[in-house]
């Protein structure tokens, strides 16, 4: 994907990003936001190379390595085209550190008053969630474990941006067919999290979940919008493309080579 949108408000984006992923664990490291949450979001358990720094790389990777130890986690960097200094993705590959496959940050500029939110089916109702209510829907979906739910409620309880989560559900039962949540900061807004069950996929409810999403952002006073996909999921793809969000940048993860 071509990236068409400003520089300056890419770098506005990944900052936004940022403050809306932010765990209790994070601490700074010389330049590097290190966060060490046991949820499931890589961006809230992996290194965030964002300045410089004084240290030798080697002094930075063996101190960072210790706080992943004693988290119990593994030590994951994230690289994005922001990422300090420059060099960086290519000293990591040349020390054997693996990437994995990008992540795309779409970026949606158009006027938010060409939306409309449509009418739900009769079997359907539109209801607002709290944080333990998201958590515990996004984790059924998702089929996490208690702990990484746990870390993910810890996280937005602990957020400096504020997360709204919604949900469509079937009338009756109550199931959650389709979720998702937003966090403004200004005039920026970023969907997270938007999920849809197996047996409700394909039936357009993503799209209405991120329409109304935009909608109620907008009524606090977003602008811009901005999301995460996998560049893999062409389904995710193909609803943002209606929606008009487009290419912005990409990031990736940098694994630690294994220990001998």
């Amino acid at each position: 994907m071509v990236a068409t949108v400003d520089e300056a408000l890419l770098a506005r984006i990944e900052a936004a990003s940022l403050n809306a992923s932010a765990p209790p664990q994070q601490r700074w490291l010389d330049g590097w936001l290190v966060r060490t949450s046991p949820g499931k979001a890589q961006r809230a358990r992996s290194i965030n190379p964002v300045a410089v720094g004084r240290m030798p790389l080697a002094q930075k990777l063996a101190l960072a390595s210790m706080d992943f130890r004693e988290a119990g986690l593994p030590m994951l960097i994230r690289l994005t085209p922001f990422s300090q200094p420059p060099g960086l993705d290519a000293m990591l590959a040349a020390l054997g550190w693996r990437r994995d496959s990008p992540t795309h940050v779409l970026v949606r500029t158009a006027k938010f008053e060409a939306l409309t939110a449509k009418d739900l089916s009769a079997g359907c109702i539109w209801q607002q969630m709290d944080n333990t209510e998201f958590t515990a829907a996004i984790g059924a979906l998702r089929g996490s474990p208690a702990d990484q739910q746990r870390a993910h409620a810890e996280r937005l309880a602990a957020s400096p941006v504020v997360y709204r989560g919604f949900a469509i559900r079937q009338r009756g039962d109550g199931g959650v067919l389709c979720c998702g949540q937003f966090a403004r900061e200004g005039k920026l807004v970023g969907l997270y999290d938007i999920h849809t069950a197996a047996s409700s996929r394909r039936t357009g409810l993503a799209q209405m979940l991120c329409e109304r999403l935009l909608l109620s952002a907008a009524a606090e006073g977003a602008e811009t919008a901005y999301l995460q996909v996998d560049t893999a999921n062409a389904a995710a793809l193909a609803v943002y493309r209606r929606l008009y969000f487009e290419a912005g940048y990409d990031y990736h993860y940098r694994h630690a080579p294994l220990p001998d």
